[in-house]
């Protein structure tokens, strides 16, 4: 068995010699799954796991809920060739070289930091390393953590020493919240370790995934750039959401405004409903008041942020009302990306606790139903007799929809209500609908 943690380059200078490494990914979600093709691509010998059979069972079939259409036909294409397998028996793990964890951490109700089924997989991988594997951790993490909990979970279950016996790696993959990421592109990733070996090999390996390779002298200085970046983000957010609400007052277009200032950028879109980094937010402000430190801004920035999902309930409502109808009992066809990591399922349920009735529809859901039992198999099926179309993200196909083809399909007078920025207002107006958005205050009738 070659060792990941002291390889020379020529071990994996081409796809034939990457082979000859065993790679395992632990947690087989949308990360795990990136991560899992974008190695497979790479030409290491792939097998992603979790303890989930009926995660496993998807993936096996090369269908995954909530990821974009062309990483989910790659991995179709990578485990008929054989090159990637899934499976739930986790004993496999032991014959593994390089080991990717990408079981997240949870926030709770009370926004506190769960690590209880982190920590539960790095038990499992503690129990299966052997000397000279490399462990690198794929999810974002707290400010501490990897060189705290994390090496000692694993120290302490494996009987080896980090950095010494075995790497220890952070390698988080940053999802903008607005965009997806492809292992297609040239994605970029953080890389740093527990001593300059472990940090040699993984550089070594990161670069045959994406030439965007950026060293951290410490782990901790990694940790802090994945939550800062996260932190900006979200600062960003909620100013464009801030100033977007303002715009729907003094009846102006913030759309209308970016293009002037040349940030036409989907990075400083406002939005009702938030993607995956939402709670990812949690952790930079857990550690400040660990600390004693108070992030004003940050711990801000998430009440503004949370607070636009009931802006959006109260747009729909507003938009119904204008065309003399209620939300009570009225069909809300609600198009947009239901990953349960997002603010989709609060809006429906606000949307459902007020009378409405919901179809739900995302192609990429595969017919997952959330809990909610309201997911719709096609965009058809979720438009008919609608009085309400919403427009929860930007992203395709939901921005390119053919409105004059759909239009018969809804209720009379059809209204859309554009969450997004998706559409310009004139376009939608012009095809017989109603039209109301987020930061469009031309929008208003």
């Amino acid at each position: 068995m070659p060792s990941a943690l002291n390889l020379k380059p020529e071990q994996i200078d081409t796809p034939e010699n990457r082979s000859q490494f065993c790679v395992a990914v632990l947690g087989c979600e949308q990360k795990g799954v990136f991560f899992a093709v974008t190695f497979a691509k790479a030409g290491f010998s792939v097998t992603c796991l979790d303890a989930d059979a009926s995660v496993i069972k998807k993936v096996a079939k090369g269908k995954i809920p909530f990821s974009d259409q062309e990483t989910q036909s790659q991995l179709k294409r990578l485990i008929t060739s054989g090159q990637l397998i899934a499976t739930s028996e986790l004993k496999t793990l032991s014959k593994s070289d390089i080991i990717i964890i990408t079981v997240p951490a949870k926030v709770d109700e009370k926004k506190k930091t769960d690590y209880s089924e982190t920590l539960n997989a790095f038990k499992i991988v503690g129990s299966a390393l052997h000397p000279g594997s490399l462990v690198i951790i794929g999810e974002t993490v707290g400010f501490g953590f990897i060189e705290g909990t994390a090496k000692e979970t694993l120290e302490n279950t494996s009987g080896l020493k980090a950095g010494k016996d075995f790497g220890l790696v952070y390698m988080p993959l940053f999802k903008s919240s607005n965009k997806n990421v492809n292992p297609n592109t040239n994605f970029e990733l953080i890389v740093a370790a527990i001593g300059k070996t472990g940090l040699d090999a993984a550089t070594k390996i990161a670069k045959t995934l994406t030439s965007n390779v950026k060293l951290a002298n410490e782990v901790k200085t990694a940790e802090l750039a994945t939550l800062f970046r996260i932190g900006k983000q979200d600062a960003n957010t909620a100013l464009a959401n801030e100033l977007a609400v303002f715009c729907e007052v003094t009846n102006s277009d913030y759309f209308e405004v970016l293009k002037i200032l040349d940030l036409n950028d989907k990075e400083f879109f406002p939005t009702a409903v938030e993607q995956e980094n939402k709670y990812r937010a949690y952790f930079l402000l857990e550690n400040a008041d660990n600390i004693n430190a108070k992030l004003r801004l940050s711990a801000l920035s998430r009440q503004i942020n949370e607070n636009m999902v009931k802006h959006a309930v109260n747009l729909t409502q507003e938009a119904l009302r204008g065309c003399g109808k209620t939300l009570r009992r009225a069909r809300v066809a609600v198009l947009g990306n239901v990953n349960p990591e997002n603010s989709t399922s609060i809006y429906v349920k606000l949307l459902t606790s007020k009378g409405a009735k919901i179809s739900l529809y995302d192609p990429a859901s595969k017919g997952e139903s959330l809990e909610l039992n309201i997911v719709k198999s096609n965009l058809n099926e979720a438009l008919e007799g609608a009085d309400c179309i919403v427009i929860l993200t930007g992203e395709q196909p939901f921005s390119s929809l053919n409105l004059k083809k759909i239009k018969p399909l809804t209720k009379t007078p059809s209204i859309l209500v554009d969450l997004a920025g998706a559409y310009e207002p004139e376009k939608v107006k012009a095809e017989g609908f109603i039209y109301r958005g987020i930061g469009r205050g031309n929008g208003k009738e």
